[in-house]
């Protein structure tokens, strides 16, 4: 099979070409990435020799490059997406482009080509705030929150129009947070692993008690493996560790303190931000019903996470400056100077 993997130089994307090009010895993966801020193909150098793997930079809102590119392959795994909550409350409308301008155009291109299996990579922030011990399950409400959450919903129905209309063969999986090696430091586990490495302030928005479900990428990556194969078109796949007692980001704070061998007193409250939901979590029964499940509890994911963190300080250190200090000054600065 040959794979267009979208955003493949990103967080997930990247882990997950990894991960197939491994798993498939007869599979080829073509992954193209506009490498915007978090696009880094220093994610790949393990695989940028290899014979089945070949990148081509380009927007995904380009329809006619991606018609192109989608006539050389069998399927489509789209992970390209502008995906922090933060910045897309300064810059909605770059969200808007790429979630939901570019998956229509990724669309577009797998019906002009015929393809069989589309694979959409959403979020379970299109479900919004979880009530009390409620969990959203693949009929609940979109009820998103942040202009990230809102434009990955319009996304996702455009997939479900589609499937609806066309009869297009999309699926779409909802994975909760992702944690692992190669996350670009703007998201909190690599910024406070990488800030207590540091011995700099961790900011805690509000008191810390938003709670997250953690799921290590490679169980993503291997949730996304069994949905692009077995999966139904026009179906939804929550995809989450749902750990039980669930963790709050403080809880999670201090846990990274304990791994890194930092003290607590960098734990630094700051203004919470606008909107923010203070609990995701799914339901993921229907996924694993299918025969999977995480293979990480997230003390041992997170320990390897702290660990890969450590040993590869030469790859966050180049990323931590330049536009990401910029934009780290810009949403922390003053608060922290405030602390201080």
């Amino acid at each position: 099979m040959k794979l267009l993997v979208t955003g493949g130089a990103g967080f997930i994307g990247s882990n997950f070409i990894r991960y197939i090009l491994a798993k498939y010895p007869t599979y080829s993966v073509l992954n193209v990435d506009k490498l915007t801020y978090a696009g880094n193909l220093e994610n790949l150098r393990d695989v940028e020799n290899n014979a089945r793997y070949r990148f081509v930079q380009a927007d995904i809102c380009d329809a006619q490059t991606m018609m192109t590119l989608a006539k050389e392959v069998d399927a489509i795994v789209n992970f390209a997406a502008e995906s922090h909550v933060d910045r897309s409350i300064d810059n909605p409308f770059a969200f808007i482009d790429t979630d939901i301008k570019g998956t229509y155009a990724l669309i577009q291109a797998a019906r002009q080509a015929g393809h069989t299996r589309f694979l959409h990579i959403s979020t379970d922030e299109v479900y919004g705030d979880m009530h009390g011990t409620d969990k959203a399950d693949e009929t609940y409400p979109l009820q998103p929150s942040s202009p990230y959450s809102a434009a990955k919903t319009g996304g996702d129905v455009q997939v479900l129009a589609a499937f609806r209309t066309y009869g297009f063969p999309g699926m779409i999986t909802r994975c909760t947070n992702n944690y692992g090696p190669y996350q670009y430091p703007e998201k909190i586990v690599p910024l406070f692993i990488t800030n207590a490495l540091e011995g700099k302030p961790l900011p805690v928005y509000g008191d810390g008690s938003q709670i997250r479900d953690w799921l290590h990428v490679d169980d993503h990556c291997s949730a996304i493996d069994l949905v692009l194969h077995e999966g139904k078109a026009g179906d939804v796949y929550n995809v989450g560790a749902e750990q039980n007692p669930e963790i709050t980001n403080l809880e999670l704070t201090k846990q990274i303190l304990k791994l890194t061998g930092a003290s607590d007193s960098l734990i630094t409250r700051v203004p919470d931000r606008p909107g923010h939901d203070v609990r995701y979590a799914v339901n993921s029964s229907k996924i694993r019903a299918m025969g999977w499940k995480p293979s990480r509890s997230f003390a041992d994911g997170l320990a390897q996470t702290v660990a890969w963190y450590k040993a590869n300080e030469a790859w966050w250190k180049r990323i931590k400056s330049g536009e990401y200090q910029a934009w780290y000054n810009k949403q922390y600065g003053r608060s922290l100077a405030a602390k201080s």
